[in-house]
C-alpha cells in the first residue's frame, strides 16, 4: 500500500511523535506506516485522515503488487 503520510505531515508541520499522541499509537508505528512496513487498520486509517482533516484515500492507495 502506497500513502502520502509524510507529505501530508510535512504540509501540516506535524511529527510523527505528534500525530502518534493524536491517534492513540506509537511513534514506531507511524514510521512503520510511512516506511510501507505497516498497513493500519481501518479504524487508524480513518483517525490518520481525521486529524489532516482529508478522506482515506487520499493519504493511502492501493500499489500495484497488493493486486497480486
Amino acid at each position: 500500500m502506497k500513502n502520502s503520510l509524510k507529505v501530508e505531515r510535512a504540509k501540516q508541520n506535524i511529527t510523527q511523535a505528534e500525530l502518534a499522541e493524536k491517534v492513540g499509537v506509537s511513534r514506531q508505528t507511524i514510521n512503520s506506516i510511512e516506511i510501507g512496513k505497516f498497513v493500519p487498520s481501518t479504524l487508524l486509517a480513518l483517525k490518520i485522515a481525521f486529524v489532516f482533516g482529508t478522506t482515506v484515500d487520499e493519504i493511502f492507495a492501493l500499489a500495484e503488487t497488493d493486486w497480486t
